[in-house]
């Protein structure tokens, strides 16, 4: 089983503590997974998870999917490669999934968050910064009036990195 040579434990129990948070708590729930080139990144375990994650949590449950990079360890393996990511993606959402994202990479799309409705752009990331925010207080599409999973804050604007002055004292 990859998750327990990898990491020493069994899928199971992490499946079963989604499913607790998720339906026993007042817990905001996301998913992220990791996708390892040749360990976890297939189509059919993609297909796999998002199903389950359909089927047992919902499919207003975001999902993340972040590439990895051989930063410390396993580093004779390479790095996920974004087109990994945009499939495992499609096939969430062809799972019925609705908030399906794409993380560790620069891609706009995968970033942002789509009304399931209309599919407008709402809130547009690129490498976790937000580009564009159109979520009224009420938490539904401006466009459409359909209800958006999630728990927002209001954001002024501008949006994106900003400089923050930093004051260097000598003790």
């Amino acid at each position: 089983d990859f998750y327990y040579r990898l990491c020493g434990g069994h899928l199971q129990p992490v499946l079963d503590v989604l499913a607790y948070i998720h339906h026993e708590t007042p817990c905001w729930l996301e998913i992220t997974t990791l996708l390892i080139p040749g360990r976890n990144d297939s189509a059919s375990e993609v297909k796999a998870l998002a199903d389950w994650v359909a089927r047992e949590l919902g499919p207003d449950v975001p999902l993340h999917f972040s590439a990895f990079h051989p930063d410390w360890k396993m580093s004779e393996l390479p790095p996920t490669p974004p087109s990994t990511l945009t499939q495992a993606r499609r096939i969430a959402l062809e799972a019925g999934l609705h908030y399906v994202y794409t993380g560790n990479v620069h891609d706009t799309e995968g970033g942002t968050t789509f009304c399931p409705g209309c599919q407008a752009a709402l809130i547009e990331r690129d490498w976790y910064n937000i580009r564009h925010y159109d979520l009224p207080r009420d938490g539904r599409c401006p466009h459409c009036a359909t209800p958006i999973a999630g728990h927002f804050a209001r954001f002024g604007k501008p949006f994106g990195p900003r400089r923050v002055p930093v004051r260097l004292v000598r003790r």
